[in-house]
């Protein structure tokens, strides 16, 4: 698009037709592109007590909230005061595991390339006080080491709580007043806040739950626990949100010249660590960002999740471009975000997005994957029918019991999620239809080319069932469906 006139009416047009479609109760929207700022808003803040959504309006952006705490990390590596290759024990001596080797030898930068290999799930509250994040760090010590240290990636959620804790050791203060000092405060990030207190003397949405076509659900609680705050507990409105992509496109400097990081890491923290093509999450992993090319371009970014908020946050460095939405409904807010960043990359960058190619198969083949897979949250059943593979998550019984503690609902049974094979790809598969569309995600085999894993929203769910000697019985079968 080389005429930028008329574009602000194209996105916010946009944005409506997509919220109307998917039915998300509310949605902000950035957009920088040759320089400029573009945003648009559509719906209510809550079902319950609406108000428009505006430029005034906070959403948590959830996981988002990962390139915050590393970029805080590398603050304190230019300042000398951390090396990202030396030993979380370095920093936290008292730091233990349930696998003492791995707790000895895991360093900074396994923790924001979710290359740790211990369970990342662990959602624990332990309380709204200073100590949380030091309560949440020692609880890690029961968890399971699901895959060697290093080895590949799973999504972790936990490892950013040990980081949040190494920066409040060296900081001296709380994690929040640490980002607030590192961060917020140098890059006028005024309207990024994290305390409940702070934020609801604004204007905030609540997340939704649409549990059918006719009937959406407050999601409570509202607030992350604050042991898990380094994962994903910030909030912010849409024009702190492009901010802080326009921080990430520059040299290092804030909005008034102020040198905050060098360029060099900066830069740095957009390059690959780590490999997962055809996660959910993209194709590498930098340090938190997560980077996928698309038509030959280099996208980097971070979505979120909260309960009943879903974000995107996608820049294109080479373009200088940039793309923010937050929505407050889920499972829609997903698709919504999905077709946006589609939309846009066609529409306004001229990038091509390839739609996957799903391949048939019969089940005498797809029964290679067939089985049952766990993560420390939940157990996946694998089934091979007509043709398909489908997936059914079920939440386990003492990951269900944590959330009702902490006062969160337990999400209901959902229906089996169907799995596309794609052409070409190895073990990698799309879901091709229902709220998950589109997500990519990728099985994972051992030395001997049994199936052992399963890559579910960039999770590595283990097989725990008896592998059957298996064959390739796919090859010379492929056929386009």
């Amino acid at each position: 698009m080389s005429d930028t006139a008329g574009l602000a009416e194209q996105i916010q047009a946009k944005v409506s037709e997509l919220a109307e479609e998917h039915g998300v109760v509310g949605v902000a929207v950035g957009i920088l592109y040759d320089g400029q700022e573009h945003y648009a808003y559509h719906g209510v803040t809550s079902i319950e007590n609406p108000l428009p959504v505006d430029e005034k309006t906070y959403f948590q952006f959830g996981s988002t909230g990962k390139t915050y705490t590393a970029t805080a990390m590398m603050r304190l590596v230019d300042q000398g005061k951390v090396d990202l290759d030396a030993t979380v024990r370095t920093y936290l001596p008292d730091f233990k595991l349930k696998d003492e080797d791995v707790a000895a030898k895991v360093t900074v930068r396994h923790l924001f390339n979710h290359t740790a290999g211990w369970e990342g799930d662990m959602m624990d509250d332990t309380g709204p006080g200073d100590d949380a994040l030091q309560k949440y760090v020692e609880r890690m010590v029961r968890l399971e080491q699901v895959t060697p240290l290093g080895e590949s990636v799973s999504y972790n959620n936990a490892s950013l709580s040990v980081a949040g804790l190494i920066i409040e050791r060296i900081m001296g203060t709380t994690y929040e007043q640490a980002m607030k000092d590192l961060l917020f405060e140098p890059l006028g990030l005024t309207e990024t806040l994290i305390f409940p207190n702070d934020i609801m003397t604004r204007r905030f949405v609540v997340g939704h739950n649409r549990e059918n076509e006719d009937t959406v659900k407050i999601a409570r609680p509202w607030w992350l626990p604050r042991g898990n705050c380094p994962a994903g507990g910030i909030s912010s409105n849409a024009r702190d949100q492009l901010a802080w992509a326009k921080f990430h496109l520059g040299d290092g400097t804030a909005a008034d010249g102020t040198r905050i990081l060098s360029k060099e890491l900066l830069d740095l923290m957009k390059q690959p660590t780590a490999e997962m093509k055809g996660s959910a999450l993209g194709d590498y992993v930098g340090i938190s960002w997560l980077m996928r090319d698309v038509d030959g371009v280099r996208l980097v970014g971070h979505g979120g999740t909260t309960n009943g908020q879903h974000s995107e946050f996608v820049t294109v460095p080479e373009r200088g471009f940039a793309l923010i939405s937050m929505t407050n409904t889920g499972p829609s807010g997903p698709q919504l975000n999905h077709d946006l960043e589609k939309w846009a990359l066609e529409t306004i960058l001229g990038l091509s997005v390839p739609e996957p190619e799903p391949i048939a198969l019969g089940d005498e083949a797809l029964a290679v994957y067939a089985g049952t897979y766990e993560t420390i949250a939940a157990t996946c059943e694998i089934s091979a029918e007509n043709g398909r593979l489908a997936a059914k998550v079920n939440i386990k019984p003492d990951f269900a019991a944590i959330l009702r503690e902490s006062g969160e609902e337990v999400p209901e049974e959902q229906p089996p999620v169907p799995l596309a094979l794609l052409s070409s790809e190895g073990d990698q598969y799309v879901v091709p239809e229902g709220p998950g569309k589109g997500m990519r995600g990728y099985f994972t085999r051992d030395s001997e080319g049994n199936v052992v894993g399963v890559h579910l929203g960039g999770r590595l769910a283990t097989r725990v069932v008896s592998v059957p000697e298996q064959t390739d019985a796919g090859d010379g079968a492929l056929t386009p469906a």
